[in-house]
Protein backbone atom coordinates (compact mmCIF):
# COMPACT_ATOMS: atom_id res chain seq x y z
CA UNK A 1 0.00 0.00 0.00
CA UNK A 2 1.18 3.48 -0.75
CA UNK A 3 -0.06 6.59 1.00
CA UNK A 4 0.43 9.87 0.55
CA UNK A 5 2.66 11.62 3.72
CA UNK A 6 2.07 14.47 5.25
CA UNK A 7 3.42 17.60 6.17
CA UNK A 8 3.46 19.93 8.94
CA UNK A 9 3.07 15.93 10.93
CA UNK A 10 -0.18 15.42 9.22
CA UNK A 11 -1.12 12.07 8.62
CA UNK A 12 -4.23 11.61 6.43
CA UNK A 13 -4.53 7.71 7.02
CA UNK A 14 -5.29 8.89 10.58
CA UNK A 15 -7.48 12.48 10.47
CA UNK A 16 -9.26 13.84 7.29
CA UNK A 17 -8.40 17.41 7.14
CA UNK A 18 -11.89 18.03 6.49
CA UNK A 19 -15.05 16.34 8.43
CA UNK A 20 -18.35 17.42 6.94
CA UNK A 21 -21.81 16.62 8.94
CA UNK A 22 -25.04 16.64 7.10
CA UNK A 23 -27.24 18.14 9.66
CA UNK A 24 -30.37 17.79 7.45
CA UNK A 25 -30.91 17.29 3.84
CA UNK A 26 -33.98 19.89 4.24
CA UNK A 27 -33.38 23.29 2.45
CA UNK A 28 -35.91 25.93 0.70
CA UNK A 29 -33.78 26.21 -2.60
CA UNK A 30 -34.62 23.80 -5.42
CA UNK A 31 -30.07 24.05 -6.55
CA UNK A 32 -30.01 22.77 -10.10
CA UNK A 33 -27.01 20.88 -8.98
CA UNK A 34 -28.20 19.51 -5.82
CA UNK A 35 -26.50 16.25 -5.01
CA UNK A 36 -29.08 15.55 -2.48
CA UNK A 37 -32.64 15.55 -3.92
CA UNK A 38 -32.91 18.23 -1.14
CA UNK A 39 -36.99 19.21 -0.42
CA UNK A 40 -38.68 21.22 2.21
CA UNK A 41 -38.95 18.31 4.86
CA UNK A 42 -36.68 17.06 7.18
CA UNK A 43 -35.87 13.45 7.17
CA UNK A 44 -37.61 11.34 10.66
CA UNK A 45 -34.49 9.78 11.03
CA UNK A 46 -32.03 12.48 11.18
CA UNK A 47 -29.43 12.56 14.20
CA UNK A 48 -30.72 13.72 17.14
CA UNK A 49 -29.14 16.45 19.36
CA UNK A 50 -27.49 13.56 21.57
CA UNK A 51 -26.09 11.93 18.44
CA UNK A 52 -24.50 14.98 17.33
CA UNK A 53 -23.00 15.53 19.97
CA UNK A 54 -21.46 12.08 21.03
CA UNK A 55 -20.57 12.39 17.24
CA UNK A 56 -18.93 15.59 17.97
CA UNK A 57 -17.36 13.87 21.16
CA UNK A 58 -15.86 11.15 18.75
CA UNK A 59 -14.58 12.92 16.68
CA UNK A 60 -12.06 14.60 19.69
CA UNK A 61 -9.83 11.32 18.84
CA UNK A 62 -8.97 12.83 15.47
CA UNK A 63 -6.76 15.21 16.96
CA UNK A 64 -7.16 18.73 18.50
CA UNK A 65 -8.33 21.20 15.93
CA UNK A 66 -10.44 19.14 14.00
CA UNK A 67 -12.38 21.12 11.23
CA UNK A 68 -16.03 20.18 11.09
CA UNK A 69 -18.57 21.89 7.96
CA UNK A 70 -21.92 21.90 9.13
CA UNK A 71 -23.91 21.44 6.14
CA UNK A 72 -27.27 20.23 4.60
CA UNK A 73 -29.85 21.00 2.70
CA UNK A 74 -29.79 23.93 4.87
CA UNK A 75 -28.46 23.31 8.39
CA UNK A 76 -30.57 26.44 9.58
CA UNK A 77 -33.68 24.14 9.55
CA UNK A 78 -32.75 22.80 12.53
CA UNK A 79 -33.53 24.52 15.24
CA UNK A 80 -30.38 23.06 17.60
CA UNK A 81 -27.85 24.53 15.28
CA UNK A 82 -26.44 27.20 17.47
CA UNK A 83 -26.25 24.78 20.30
CA UNK A 84 -24.35 22.24 18.59
CA UNK A 85 -21.88 24.96 17.37
CA UNK A 86 -21.36 25.91 20.77
CA UNK A 87 -20.74 22.31 21.65
CA UNK A 88 -18.11 21.36 19.25
CA UNK A 89 -16.70 24.65 19.60
CA UNK A 90 -15.90 24.03 23.33
CA UNK A 91 -14.46 20.86 22.68
CA UNK A 92 -11.98 21.73 20.34
CA UNK A 93 -13.30 21.96 17.12
CA UNK A 94 -13.10 24.52 14.30
CA UNK A 95 -16.35 24.76 13.66
CA UNK A 96 -17.91 26.38 10.07
CA UNK A 97 -20.86 26.35 8.37
CA UNK A 98 -22.87 25.94 4.64
CA UNK A 99 -26.25 27.28 5.63
CA UNK A 100 -28.59 28.07 2.07
CA UNK A 101 -28.51 32.24 0.99
CA UNK A 102 -32.41 32.15 2.13
CA UNK A 103 -34.52 34.12 5.00
CA UNK A 104 -33.62 31.62 7.21
CA UNK A 105 -30.17 33.58 7.54
CA UNK A 106 -31.11 36.30 9.30
CA UNK A 107 -28.49 39.11 11.12
CA UNK A 108 -30.00 37.70 14.43
CA UNK A 109 -28.97 34.04 13.49
CA UNK A 110 -25.75 34.83 12.05
CA UNK A 111 -25.00 37.05 15.10
CA UNK A 112 -25.74 33.84 17.53
CA UNK A 113 -23.70 31.61 15.28
CA UNK A 114 -20.94 33.80 16.03
CA UNK A 115 -20.89 34.34 19.52
CA UNK A 116 -21.34 30.07 20.00
CA UNK A 117 -17.89 30.35 18.15
CA UNK A 118 -18.50 29.72 14.56
CA UNK A 119 -14.75 30.02 12.96
CA UNK A 120 -16.34 31.09 9.26
CA UNK A 121 -19.68 31.10 7.17
CA UNK A 122 -19.70 29.46 3.14
CA UNK A 123 -22.63 30.74 1.56
CA UNK A 124 -22.75 30.00 -2.18
CA UNK A 125 -22.88 32.07 -5.55
CA UNK A 126 -23.43 30.87 -9.19
CA UNK A 127 -23.90 33.82 -10.89
CA UNK A 128 -22.29 37.57 -10.61
CA UNK A 129 -26.50 39.42 -11.03
CA UNK A 130 -29.45 38.20 -9.52
CA UNK A 131 -30.53 36.81 -12.83
CA UNK A 132 -27.97 34.19 -13.32
CA UNK A 133 -27.15 33.48 -9.66
CA UNK A 134 -31.80 32.67 -8.73
CA UNK A 135 -32.02 30.83 -12.01
CA UNK A 136 -29.37 28.27 -10.75
CA UNK A 137 -31.06 28.22 -7.16
CA UNK A 138 -34.36 27.81 -8.42
CA UNK A 139 -35.78 30.24 -6.31
CA UNK A 140 -36.22 34.27 -6.98
CA UNK A 141 -34.39 36.67 -4.53
CA UNK A 142 -31.77 34.25 -3.58
CA UNK A 143 -28.84 36.66 -4.68
CA UNK A 144 -29.86 39.82 -2.74
CA UNK A 145 -30.53 37.14 0.42
CA UNK A 146 -27.02 35.85 0.01
CA UNK A 147 -25.47 39.14 -0.82
CA UNK A 148 -27.26 40.47 2.51
CA UNK A 149 -26.07 38.00 4.10
CA UNK A 150 -22.25 38.08 2.90
CA UNK A 151 -22.37 41.61 4.68
CA UNK A 152 -24.51 40.22 7.96
CA UNK A 153 -21.52 37.98 8.68
CA UNK A 154 -19.18 40.28 7.97
CA UNK A 155 -20.73 43.15 10.67
CA UNK A 156 -20.37 40.39 13.28
CA UNK A 157 -16.65 39.63 12.25
CA UNK A 158 -17.62 36.68 11.09
CA UNK A 159 -15.33 35.67 7.52
CA UNK A 160 -16.90 34.54 4.31
CA UNK A 161 -15.96 31.58 2.22
CA UNK A 162 -18.36 31.69 -1.41
CA UNK A 163 -18.92 28.55 -3.19
CA UNK A 164 -19.55 28.28 -7.05
CA UNK A 165 -20.18 25.43 -8.82
CA UNK A 166 -18.86 25.05 -12.69
CA UNK A 167 -20.58 23.82 -14.94
CA UNK A 168 -21.59 24.66 -19.01
CA UNK A 169 -24.34 26.96 -16.87
CA UNK A 170 -21.86 29.05 -15.19
CA UNK A 171 -18.51 28.62 -17.23
CA UNK A 172 -18.68 32.36 -18.18
CA UNK A 173 -20.26 33.75 -15.01
CA UNK A 174 -16.58 32.62 -13.61
CA UNK A 175 -14.82 36.47 -14.24
CA UNK A 176 -18.04 37.97 -13.22
CA UNK A 177 -17.92 36.47 -9.67
CA UNK A 178 -14.21 36.71 -9.45
CA UNK A 179 -14.79 40.39 -9.77
CA UNK A 180 -17.62 40.07 -7.33
CA UNK A 181 -16.04 38.66 -4.86
CA UNK A 182 -13.18 41.25 -4.76
CA UNK A 183 -15.18 43.72 -3.77
CA UNK A 184 -17.21 41.83 -1.49
CA UNK A 185 -14.20 41.59 0.78
CA UNK A 186 -14.08 37.36 1.12
CA UNK A 187 -11.94 35.64 2.73
CA UNK A 188 -11.87 32.47 0.45
CA UNK A 189 -13.31 31.50 -3.27
CA UNK A 190 -13.84 27.79 -2.90
CA UNK A 191 -14.43 26.68 -6.57
CA UNK A 192 -16.39 23.28 -7.26
CA UNK A 193 -16.01 21.15 -10.22
CA UNK A 194 -19.30 19.49 -10.83
CA UNK A 195 -19.83 16.08 -10.14
CA UNK A 196 -22.93 14.29 -12.14
CA UNK A 197 -24.77 13.12 -8.83
CA UNK A 198 -28.38 13.66 -7.59
CA UNK A 199 -29.50 16.91 -9.64
CA UNK A 200 -26.12 17.64 -11.13
CA UNK A 201 -26.91 14.89 -13.80
CA UNK A 202 -28.87 17.43 -15.61
CA UNK A 203 -26.28 19.80 -15.79
CA UNK A 204 -24.18 20.54 -18.86
CA UNK A 205 -20.39 19.24 -17.91
CA UNK A 206 -16.82 20.78 -19.14
CA UNK A 207 -14.69 18.93 -21.04
CA UNK A 208 -11.03 17.70 -19.57
CA UNK A 209 -9.67 21.19 -21.95
CA UNK A 210 -12.22 23.29 -20.69
CA UNK A 211 -11.60 22.35 -16.99
CA UNK A 212 -7.66 22.44 -17.67
CA UNK A 213 -7.98 25.92 -19.01
CA UNK A 214 -10.04 27.19 -15.87
CA UNK A 215 -7.36 25.89 -13.37
CA UNK A 216 -4.91 27.94 -15.23
CA UNK A 217 -6.97 30.57 -14.90
CA UNK A 218 -7.87 29.96 -11.38
CA UNK A 219 -4.03 29.63 -10.93
CA UNK A 220 -3.14 33.22 -11.94
CA UNK A 221 -6.56 34.46 -9.66
CA UNK A 222 -4.98 32.91 -6.71
CA UNK A 223 -1.61 34.62 -7.19
CA UNK A 224 -3.54 38.10 -8.18
CA UNK A 225 -6.87 38.47 -5.76
CA UNK A 226 -6.73 39.49 -2.59
CA UNK A 227 -8.78 36.14 -1.57
CA UNK A 228 -7.08 32.59 -0.97
CA UNK A 229 -9.02 30.06 -3.36
CA UNK A 230 -9.27 26.52 -3.01
CA UNK A 231 -10.85 23.77 -5.83
CA UNK A 232 -13.41 20.84 -4.61
CA UNK A 233 -13.20 17.91 -6.99
CA UNK A 234 -10.89 19.00 -9.08
CA UNK A 235 -7.20 17.80 -7.32
CA UNK A 236 -5.91 17.92 -11.03
CA UNK A 237 -5.57 21.97 -10.17
CA UNK A 238 -2.57 20.76 -8.03
CA UNK A 239 -0.94 18.96 -11.36
CA UNK A 240 -1.81 21.88 -13.52
CA UNK A 241 -0.08 24.20 -11.38
CA UNK A 242 2.64 21.99 -11.30
CA UNK A 243 2.67 22.11 -14.74
CA UNK A 244 2.19 26.06 -15.19
CA UNK A 245 5.23 26.53 -12.88
CA UNK A 246 7.76 24.39 -14.81
CA UNK A 247 7.18 25.50 -17.84
CA UNK A 248 8.10 29.32 -16.52
CA UNK A 249 11.27 30.52 -17.71
CA UNK A 250 12.61 31.73 -14.91
CA UNK A 251 11.73 29.05 -12.77
CA UNK A 252 12.78 25.68 -12.10
CA UNK A 253 10.50 22.89 -11.50
CA UNK A 254 8.78 22.46 -7.78
CA UNK A 255 8.82 20.25 -5.62
CA UNK A 256 5.98 18.25 -5.56
CA UNK A 257 5.23 19.22 -1.85
CA UNK A 258 5.82 22.56 -2.33
CA UNK A 259 4.17 26.10 -2.12
CA UNK A 260 0.77 25.61 -4.24
CA UNK A 261 0.36 22.28 -4.42
CA UNK A 262 1.38 21.05 -0.85
CA UNK A 263 -0.34 18.36 1.00
CA UNK A 264 -2.59 20.38 2.56
CA UNK A 265 -4.33 21.77 0.17
CA UNK A 266 -4.68 18.08 -2.24
CA UNK A 267 -7.58 16.00 -0.49
CA UNK A 268 -9.55 13.74 -1.84
CA UNK A 269 -13.12 11.98 -0.72
CA UNK A 270 -11.38 9.22 1.52
CA UNK A 271 -8.10 10.98 1.54
CA UNK A 272 -7.85 13.65 4.32
CA UNK A 273 -11.59 13.73 4.11
CA UNK A 274 -14.83 12.48 5.31
CA UNK A 275 -18.83 12.77 5.11
CA UNK A 276 -21.57 12.19 7.59
CA UNK A 277 -24.98 11.96 6.18
CA UNK A 278 -27.93 13.47 8.30
CA UNK A 279 -29.02 9.76 9.22
CA UNK A 280 -25.30 8.94 10.11
CA UNK A 281 -23.98 6.82 7.35
CA UNK A 282 -20.55 7.57 7.01
CA UNK A 283 -18.74 8.40 3.26
CA UNK A 284 -15.69 9.62 1.50
CA UNK A 285 -17.82 12.42 0.20
CA UNK A 286 -21.42 13.52 0.33
CA UNK A 287 -20.77 13.29 -3.86
CA UNK A 288 -19.33 9.45 -3.04
CA UNK A 289 -22.32 8.25 -1.40
CA UNK A 290 -21.14 4.96 -0.72
CA UNK A 291 -21.60 3.87 2.82
CA UNK A 292 -18.67 2.24 5.38
CA UNK A 293 -20.76 1.94 8.53
CA UNK A 294 -22.83 4.29 10.24
CA UNK A 295 -22.00 6.29 13.45
CA UNK A 296 -24.84 4.89 15.60
CA UNK A 297 -23.06 1.53 15.32
CA UNK A 298 -19.37 2.63 15.13
CA UNK A 299 -17.34 5.64 15.58
CA UNK A 300 -16.34 7.54 12.95
CA UNK A 301 -13.09 7.35 14.09
CA UNK A 302 -12.96 3.84 13.36
CA UNK A 303 -14.85 3.92 10.19
CA UNK A 304 -12.50 6.58 8.61
CA UNK A 305 -9.24 5.05 9.39
CA UNK A 306 -9.97 1.12 9.48
CA UNK A 307 -12.50 0.51 6.93
CA UNK A 308 -11.52 -0.87 3.52
CA UNK A 309 -13.48 1.65 1.44
CA UNK A 310 -11.56 4.11 3.15
CA UNK A 311 -8.22 2.74 2.89
CA UNK A 312 -8.43 1.80 -0.30
CA UNK A 313 -9.04 5.79 -1.50
CA UNK A 314 -5.40 6.71 0.54
CA UNK A 315 -3.72 3.47 -1.87
CA UNK A 316 -2.68 5.49 -4.68
CA UNK A 317 -1.28 2.62 -6.19
CA UNK A 318 -4.81 0.61 -6.12
CA UNK A 319 -6.07 3.34 -8.92
CA UNK A 320 -6.98 2.05 -11.93
CA UNK A 321 -6.95 2.84 -15.61
CA UNK A 322 -5.19 6.19 -16.66
CA UNK A 323 -5.13 7.63 -12.90
CA UNK A 324 -3.22 4.20 -11.84
CA UNK A 325 -0.77 4.97 -14.68
CA UNK A 326 -0.39 8.62 -14.21
CA UNK A 327 3.24 10.42 -12.90
CA UNK A 328 1.17 12.87 -10.91
CA UNK A 329 -0.82 10.14 -9.09
CA UNK A 330 0.40 10.93 -5.82
CA UNK A 331 0.32 14.85 -6.39
CA UNK A 332 -3.68 14.72 -7.83
CA UNK A 333 -4.92 11.08 -7.69
CA UNK A 334 -7.92 12.88 -9.51
CA UNK A 335 -11.56 12.91 -8.08
CA UNK A 336 -12.60 9.94 -6.39
CA UNK A 337 -16.16 10.93 -6.50
CA UNK A 338 -16.46 11.42 -10.21
CA UNK A 339 -14.95 8.45 -10.80
CA UNK A 340 -17.55 6.71 -8.94
CA UNK A 341 -20.14 8.88 -10.24
CA UNK A 342 -19.27 7.87 -14.09
CA UNK A 343 -18.05 4.18 -13.69
CA UNK A 344 -19.26 2.93 -10.05
CA UNK A 345 -16.08 2.21 -9.06
CA UNK A 346 -14.12 4.46 -6.98
CA UNK A 347 -10.68 3.68 -7.88
CA UNK A 348 -11.29 4.21 -11.69
CA UNK A 349 -9.99 7.03 -13.83
CA UNK A 350 -11.77 10.71 -13.21
CA UNK A 351 -13.09 11.40 -16.50
CA UNK A 352 -12.52 15.48 -16.29
CA UNK A 353 -8.57 15.16 -16.65
CA UNK A 354 -6.95 15.42 -20.47
CA UNK A 355 -3.66 14.73 -19.29
CA UNK A 356 -2.37 11.16 -20.65
CA UNK A 357 0.47 9.67 -18.71
CA UNK A 358 3.64 9.23 -20.72
CA UNK A 359 3.32 5.65 -22.73
CA UNK A 360 -0.18 4.87 -21.46
CA UNK A 361 -2.16 3.21 -24.21
CA UNK A 362 -5.35 2.10 -22.27
CA UNK A 363 -8.88 3.17 -22.38
CA UNK A 364 -9.45 7.04 -22.46
CA UNK A 365 -12.23 7.95 -19.48
CA UNK A 366 -13.68 10.62 -21.71
CA UNK A 367 -15.66 10.81 -25.25
CA UNK A 368 -14.75 14.07 -26.83
CA UNK A 369 -16.77 13.69 -29.66
CA UNK A 370 -19.93 13.98 -27.28
CA UNK A 371 -18.94 17.14 -25.91
CA UNK A 372 -17.94 20.04 -27.95
CA UNK A 373 -17.30 22.23 -25.35
CA UNK A 374 -19.11 25.77 -24.48
CA UNK A 375 -15.36 27.51 -24.37
CA UNK A 376 -13.71 29.39 -21.61
CA UNK A 377 -11.90 32.87 -21.63
CA UNK A 378 -11.86 35.82 -19.19
CA UNK A 379 -13.06 38.82 -20.98
CA UNK A 380 -10.50 41.39 -18.85
CA UNK A 381 -7.73 40.02 -19.98
CA UNK A 382 -9.02 40.41 -23.91
CA UNK A 383 -6.93 42.33 -26.23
Amino acid sequence: MSTRPGVNGFDSSKQPLVLIWELTQACGLACTHCRANADPNRHPDELSTDEGKALLDDARAFGEGQLIVLSGGDPLLRSDVTELVEYGTELGHRVTMTPSGTRSLTGDRIAALSDAGLKRIALSLDGARPDTHDSFRGVPGSFEETIRAIEDAKANGLPVQINTTVCGETLGELPAIRNLLRDLGVVMWSVFFLVPVGRGQLLEPIDPEEADAVMTWLADVRTNEPFGLKTTEAPQYRRVVHQQRAHAEDQTPPRLDGDGVNRRKGIVAGDGFAFVSHTGEVYPSGFLPKSAGNVRDRSVVDIYRNTELFTSLRDRDALSGKCGACEYNHLCGGSRSRAFATTGDPLESDPLCPHVPAGYDGPLPWDHSQHAGTGFSDPSQAD
